[in-house]
């Protein structure tokens, strides 16, 4: 998924076409646009803050931007499809104007504060963060709306332990969600669903979990620098890592090796 913010550029028209991924916009400030299938024949849209909209695959337009500021989440036909559990599906969505959804706003606000933030969750959180977006389009915004599939039970003892053998060896890397529902040889959807039911967290949760025990290992050593367990644990800032550590531990890396050479 691909989370750019669009400056505005008064007065100025441009002609545009969804090629490829579908787009879901949000305004982030109130303002107009105009759009148009003729650059003589535009309509003016108003848009308040946190209004969305939606650009399916080949919409082409006339497009005028008249001050708004405005997030753009690209949504992958991959994720679109995986949301359905059917791979061999394209899944078109039906163009929105002025949308108000609580669920997709709040989405899309967690993507916008992973960019003003540079991104340092990485690929696993924007990974999950595509498939609850790409989720809630098929459900309610797709041409023909796609029974989503519910599974029981959860992943096998053996299958778990291949998802922590996958992640201890990849701990500093930036894991994706396909490549652990690959581990398992499972479909993204239901993996996802799946490993919830098994432990209560979503991926994205549990692999941070074993990042911080691995720090936690390192931490007892007192000449490695916080900053080198940060990297070693696959976080891309030391600012990130203090963070998450302090979420799940409640106190921060330095005061946690603090109290424990005491």
């Amino acid at each position: 998924m691909r989370v750019e913010l669009d400056v505005p550029e008064p007065r100025v028209e441009s002609h545009i076409r969804v090629e490829h991924e579908q787009v879901l916009a949000m305004a982030l400030s109130p303002g107009s646009i105009t759009v148009g299938s003729r650059s003589s024949e535009m309509k003016r849209l108003n848009y308040q803050a946190g209004e969305m909209g939606i650009c399916p695959r080949g919409m082409e337009v006339w497009f005028g931007n008249e001050g708004i500021q405005r997030l753009s989440l690209s949504i992958s036909d991959s994720a679109l499809a995986a949301a359905c559990d059917r791979r061999d599906t394209q899944v078109e969505l039906r163009p929105c104007t002025n949308l108000v959804d609580g669920r997709l706003g709040a989405l899309a606000m967690a993507g916008n504060a992973e960019r003003i933030a540079s991104f340092p969750s990485g690929r696993l959180f924007l990974d999950h963060l595509e498939m609850a977006i790409a989720v809630a389009l098929v459900k309610d915004y797709a041409v023909q709306p796609a029974s989503l599939r519910l599974y029981r039970g959860g992943l096998s003892p053996a299958r778990l332990r291949r998802i922590k053998e996958l992640v201890h060896a990849k701990i500093d890397h930036d894991l994706t969600l396909e490549d652990m529902a690959q581990s398992v040889d499972l479909s993204i959807t239901h993996f996802c669903q799946m490993f919830r039911n098994s432990t209560g967290q979503s991926p994205h949760q549990f692999v941070l979990r074993l990042k911080v025990e691995r720090a936690k290992e390192m931490l007892r050593t007192a000449d490695v620098r916080v900053l080198d367990v940060a990297v070693a644990c696959g976080f891309k800032t030391q600012q990130h890592f203090a963070r998450v550590f302090r979420t799940i531990s409640g106190t921060s890396p330095t005061e946690y090796r603090r109290e424990l050479l005491q």
